[in-house]
């Protein structure tokens, strides 16, 4: 499997009690769909998993084999701050229908270079799932350095990184020193305004929080890029910088979250400890969707 293209980790939708939102999750997939990314990431940040009972992780990976399975790549956040759950999650992940997992570097307990190497080789061995890194500094307080990277790349099963460090030079560096000599290695941004960026360097494409909203223009923006034609490319990036900014103007996935249930798509809140938007950054994204093409968020 090869990853490349537009994959969007979708939010979890609630309900006005707080609870997961089945036919709302099931509208949003197919909007996806309807929209032809090429995967869909669930029980990632965006889909708020550190905040979802194991038995709604469950029944959310039932009903995205159900609705997405044959028709995108469906990859199913698995990481944790511990090797054995991560094992744990990942195997399950494979026995219910995943394509791909994406594993989170350990959190908060904060291991060396080495530990994040033993982390995913154990966990490379103990299923054949073909597997997404995802290195996050701003978020687990630990950068997966280069060189590790590199050794745990050999492992068949990993097929890239999620790169969200916001870092150009080390994305060049990993594209440079990784991804060249292995050619079922992937390097995709995860971060929205940096898509173009990557790809022009040779990355291919983007696990996106933007398009949850805006699937066609984000797809448009991702595949002209790839197809070398960086001129229309530059215009979708442009088109849609002011959203990238806007969609992370507070914690994600608090914003994408209120600019769909301003667009009227099953969303809802955020679970605590994520709150509402700051009444000023709520008038800010609100402007900022109201420019919005009506036939980017059209649902067919």
């Amino acid at each position: 499997m090869h990853l490349k293209g537009l994959y969007t980790a979708v939010i979890t939708p609630f309900t006005t009690q707080g609870k997961l939102d089945e036919e709302g999750f099931k509208s949003n997939l197919q909007f996806q769909l309807h929209h032809g990314v090429d995967g869909i990431v669930v029980l990632g940040t965006t889909g708020e998993s550190p905040t979802l009972t194991a038995k709604e992780k469950q029944r959310v990976v039932e009903i995205a084999v159900q609705e997405v399975k044959g028709k995108a790549v469906l990859m199913v956040g698995t990481g944790s701050y511990s090797t054995e759950q991560a094992i744990e999650q990942t195997c399950l992940a494979e026995q219910m229908g995943a394509d791909a997992a994406l594993i989170v570097t350990p959190y908060y307990n904060k291991p060396t270079q080495e530990g994040l190497y033993r982390h995913f080789a154990a966990i490379c061995q103990s299923t054949p799932l073909p597997i997404c890194i995802y290195n996050i500094q701003g978020r687990t307080g630990q950068n997966l350095q280069t060189a590790t990277l590199k050794r745990i790349a050999a492992f068949s099963s990993i097929m890239g990184v999620k790169e969200a460090s916001g870092d150009i030079i080390q994305m060049n560096e990993v594209l440079d020193m990784i991804a060249k000599d292995f050619p079922h290695f992937s390097v995709v941004s995860g971060d929205d305004a940096l898509t173009l960026p990557l790809i022009a360097l040779g990355g291919q494409g983007v696990i996106s929080v933007a398009s949850n909203l805006v699937p066609g223009a984000v797809k448009a923006l991702v595949h002209a890029g790839l197809e070398g034609n960086f001129k229309l490319a530059r215009e979708w990036h442009y088109r849609l910088l002011p959203f990238f900014k806007a969609a992370f103007i507070e914690t994600n996935p608090i914003p994408i979250k209120t600019a769909m249930s301003l667009c009227r798509m099953p969303a809802g809140s955020c679970r605590l400890p994520l709150c509402d938007l700051l009444p000023q950054n709520y008038e800010k994204l609100a402007q900022v969707v109201k420019q919005l093409p009506e036939e980017w968020i059209a649902h067919g």
